[in-house]
């Protein structure tokens, strides 16, 4: 599965290559989806050994302020998650004995520049539809397995 999030929140594009359970509706799901990416930069910005000023659990940080994660692994699913500067938020879920998907996440990222915001008829905000970044992107997550 992947997500694209902007910087309020508000899920950009969702996509699924494999999902056999679907158990929320979509709009819960990039919710949830959404607050756990909101607490895990939290918690990991309050845990930053190397940061004298801690700040409070639950505010939001600024792109590129303190300490954050790049993924985790539960014994069903991996999240990788990177963050732009300018807030792009972009979550892929896979095998959880996927490796490092860093570079992917930059690679994705390039993509959506290239195809989606450098399109005039694009809107920043609005729901991802260009066709052209979404065949691009199937033809390389499906490569990645």
């Amino acid at each position: 599965m992947m997500y694209v999030f902007n910087r309020n929140g508000v899920c950009l594009l969702y996509r699924e290559w494999n999902r056999s359970l679907r158990t929320l509706n979509a709009q819960q799901d990039h919710k949830l989806m959404f607050g756990l990416l909101f607490s895990l930069k939290s918690l990991t910005a309050k845990m930053d050994p190397t940061s004298v000023e801690k700040g409070n659990l639950g505010v939001p940080q600024l792109t590129g302020q303190g300490c954050s994660f790049h993924s985790f692994r539960t014994n069903t699913y991996r999240l990788s998650f990177m963050e732009s500067p300018s807030g792009i938020k972009i979550i892929l879920v896979t095998h959880p004995r996927t490796g490092d998907l860093r570079e992917s996440l930059k690679y994705i990222y390039n993509l959506y520049v290239e195809y989606v915001v450098k399109n005039p008829l694009y809107s920043p905000g609005m729901p991802i539809r260009s066709e052209l970044f979404n065949m691009t992107l199937d033809q390389y997550v499906r490569g990645l397995g």
